[in-house]
């Protein structure tokens, strides 16, 4: 192979384009110039050849995608484990093979039609196919480098989970009930407690709050408990406290116990709940 190559971009246009007052062929010639300068193929080492393209990761380091040769003319187009590795700088890279995470990954690898072996994501594709998938594997790594946004911008399944990861890595699982209804309390499966915990002087209430519906749902579910007059202390953890409406934190701060303004708090989350549990 030589050392660089030249990417060829057809353009398709319908029969009838003359009617078009642009020169076609003058934008094609444009169009694959301008492709041509952003990818490039560079010697890696006797094995491997290193393709320089527009694709970026957050903190400015481009992506890693080789070339390498495979038995019977087939090239395997291949990060050689880079993103994950890139990822894990900042990540827990295991979170993503699991819960919603884990789905999503196994749709992007799905949707793209990329195989991966322990971390390296990879397409094998003859050589006349070279330049689409070259674009269709950097469309893959950017849809799996998405996902560390899941842990700072979580959906509502996500948070949930981080959740009860982390409440688990504090509390004993036979101590807490998820789902908790106060039998005292009218309509009572109406208004339900994300966790209940046994706590020093009264039971643990646990609300999780990814979003502004939970922050009303849960202004009403203390409201109905206070009104009810149950004993209990109360944690609210937020997905991002930050982002909630101030009207709606206002009538929450007013009704509920302390709170923790995001998951990634992790040692703030730790200290308010031992603090507030029974350890026996």
């Amino acid at each position: 192979m030589s050392q660089e190559f030249q990417l060829h971009l057809t353009i398709k246009v319908k029969q009838n384009y003359s009617t078009m007052n642009f020169d076609v062929h003058k934008l094609q010639e444009t169009l694959c110039s301008l492709m041509c300068a952003e990818v490039k193929i560079r010697p890696k080492n006797g094995t491997l050849l290193s393709i320089e393209t527009p694709f970026y990761f957050a903190d400015g380091d481009s992506y890693q995608i080789y070339i390498k040769e495979m038995p019977g003319g087939i090239i395997r187009l291949t990060d050689m484990g880079h993103t994950m590795m890139h990822l894990s700088y900042g990540n827990d890279t295991d979170k993503f093979r699991e819960g919603t995470r884990g789905k999503i990954l196994d749709q992007i690898k799905a949707e793209t039609n990329i195989d991966e072996d322990n971390g390296e994501f990879f397409i094998e594709t003859p050589v006349e196919n070279l330049g689409s998938n070259i674009f269709r594997l950097g469309q893959a790594l950017t849809k799996v480098n998405d996902l560390t946004f899941l842990n700072r911008a979580r959906a509502e399944s996500t948070f949930y989970e981080d959740l009860q990861e982390q409440l688990y890595k504090i509390v004993d699982l036979d101590k807490v009930k998820k789902d908790y209804f106060f039998e005292d309390m009218e309509n009572a499966k109406d208004y339900p407690i994300d966790y209940r915990i046994e706590g020093k002087y009264a039971p643990l209430f646990v609300f999780g709050i990814p979003n502004k519906d939970k922050a009303r749902l849960t202004t009403i579910i203390l409201e109905r408990l206070l009104r009810a007059k149950a004993d209990f202390d109360s944690l609210l953890i937020f997905s991002d406290l930050g982002a909630m409406p101030k009207q709606d934190l206002a009538r929450l701060s007013n009704a509920g116990g302390e709170m923790i303004a995001s998951l990634d708090a992790e040692t703030d989350f730790s200290r308010k709940l031992l603090r507030k549990i029974n350890p026996n």
